[in-house]
């Protein structure tokens, strides 16, 4: 069993971080609302790094005793993670960050890890292989590891903190969609959320690419390690459920939805040319969610969790480009 934890660890959280992040906006659609439904954009795509992630790490990394900052920390990461505890040991003052990350990782990615001071080394051709490698790294070298979302309390209880936010600018939203990687986020998110309304709706969203969230919770087994099937522009939240997100969320998840690959990327371009968002993949699962499967998702006043807006340029490029043209 797995240390949990609470909304007061949410809360203290909260307050840890608070001179350092953003309270970021919780800006209504211009197009998804219609008479019944008033859907919110929460913008941690406008978060420091562009992304909730650093939420996480700063409250894991704040701490940390001095004997351990001064060795050091490094975590294994596709991008959005690693800009957060890059960014993070900058706003600390953790000299001596390695972030390591597998082949092909986007440029923008890796551009804004070297930016905010950390050290990027690059193994293997997946996550799963940078993980082994990586952790092997980080062992043998005495550094502290940053967990993405596995098993860490500090970490979930960081990234709850958006839910927190949410409810406490608007305590009438009475459904919060969320998008899902580890399940890390919507863990921390459901725990804050509830603790405020017991009644709010979580709902969680994956792509059908990798759906590891879903088939743990549905088959009773926590799939750690977890396949891609085929490409995917969500590349942030592939890979496994936490294991300590596996433990909590059967009693926080009322509903989980599955998006393809080719709603998702509509999506991104529906944000980037109509609601003048630039948004990842892995952010607009939430809105093909939406777009797609309206009654599944429910609720009418509804929070859409925007997680992050660090777009790799061609792709988006060609995706607006195959838009306009199909237009």
């Amino acid at each position: 069993m797995l240390k949990e934890f609470t909304a007061q660890d949410v809360r203290s959280a909260y307050v840890r971080i608070a001179d350092f992040v953003r309270r970021t906006s919780l800006e209504d659609s211009v197009y998804l609302n219609d008479e019944y439904h008033r859907y919110r954009f929460k913008l941690e795509s406008q978060q420091l790094g562009k992304s909730f992630k650093i939420r996480g790490a700063l409250n894991t990394l704040a701490q940390l005793p001095r004997t351990q900052i001064e060795r050091g920390v490094g975590t294994i990461s596709t991008g959005n993670h690693g800009i957060a505890v890059s960014y993070a040991c900058r706003l600390l003052g953790i000299e001596n960050c390695v972030v390591i990350v597998p082949y092909g990782t986007p440029r923008p990615k890796l551009d804004r890890i070297r930016f905010y001071g950390a050290r990027v080394m690059t193994m293997g051709n997946s996550y799963e292989d940078a993980l082994t490698l990586g952790l092997n790294y980080i062992d043998r070298h005495e550094l502290f590891y940053v967990d993405p979302g596995d098993a860490d309390p500090r970490v979930y209880a960081g990234q709850g903190t958006v839910g927190f936010e949410i409810m406490t600018v608007h305590p009438k939203v009475d459904t919060i969609v969320v998008p899902m990687g580890s399940g890390g986020l919507i863990t921390g998110i459901a725990v804050a959320a509830k603790s405020i309304n017991p009644d709010v709706r979580i709902v969680g969203v994956q792509t059908a690419a990798c759906p590891a969230v879903a088939r743990s919770l549905a088959d009773g087994i926590p799939y750690t390690h977890y396949p891609t099937m085929g490409h995917t522009i969500c590349e942030a939240v592939v890979g496994g459920i936490g294991r300590l997100a596996y433990q909590m969320l059967p009693d926080l998840i009322d509903q989980i939805v599955i998006v393809s690959e080719e709603s998702i990327l509509d999506a991104m371009c529906f944000m980037a040319i109509e609601e003048q968002c630039v948004i990842e993949g892995g952010s607009a699962m939430v809105v093909a969610a939406v777009r797609e499967h309206q009654d599944l998702v429910g609720g009418s006043d509804i929070a859409l969790v925007i997680t992050g807006g660090n777009v790799d340029g061609d792709m988006l490029h060609a995706a607006l480009d195959a838009r306009l043209k199909r237009d």
